[in-house]
């Protein structure tokens, strides 16, 4: 009877397209094919065969690479990115902040405070205004305000 392994982590598996390759490898080897080849044919007769063969090779070697090399599931395109991400476009000191949860709510009461500041200051500034207004009044028409006005005058609110 045959005998089959089946692996366990079924994301490690890559579906085959061609000869046993993922399309990846089968368009990497391609490529590589198609930029090695006519570079050996055109230096064989200048340089050698044996120099040309092997710049064929290095100039093949990228592109079997990113063919077949993965790490940790990551292909090579991956892992270059993260390099370069770590040695150039980030910074290399990197400052350790934490946004302490109490800090915060602290913060948020300090806040609510000042904006209350702000807010009964101008209450103040409006019954201020309205105080020298009633006073003008008064001294305009020689009458006390009237009821209405005191009430709305004492509770804040302006009777306009």
């Amino acid at each position: 009877m045959a005998y089959v392994p089946v692996p366990k982590d079924l994301t490690k598996v890559k579906s085959k397209f061609l000869f046993g390759l993922t399309k990846r490898q089968v368009i990497c080897f391609g490529l590589g094919a198609v930029v090695g080849l006519p570079v050996f044919f055109l230096t064989k007769g200048a340089i050698g065969t044996t120099l040309a063969s092997m710049l064929m090779i290095v100039i093949m070697l990228p592109f079997f690479l990113f063919a077949m090399y993965e790490q940790h599931g990551q292909p090579l395109e991956v892992i270059l990115k993260h390099i370069i991400e770590t040695r150039f476009t980030r910074p290399r000191i990197r400052v350790y902040e934490t946004d302490n949860f109490y800090y915060a709510i602290d913060r948020d009461v300090r806040l609510k405070k000042e904006v209350n500041q702000i807010l009964h200051g101008k209450e103040k500034e409006k019954t201020q205004a309205y105080q020298g207004r009633k006073k003008a009044a008064e001294g305009a028409s020689g009458e006390e305000p009237s009821g209405q006005e005191a009430a709305a005058h004492d509770s804040g609110n302006n009777p306009v």
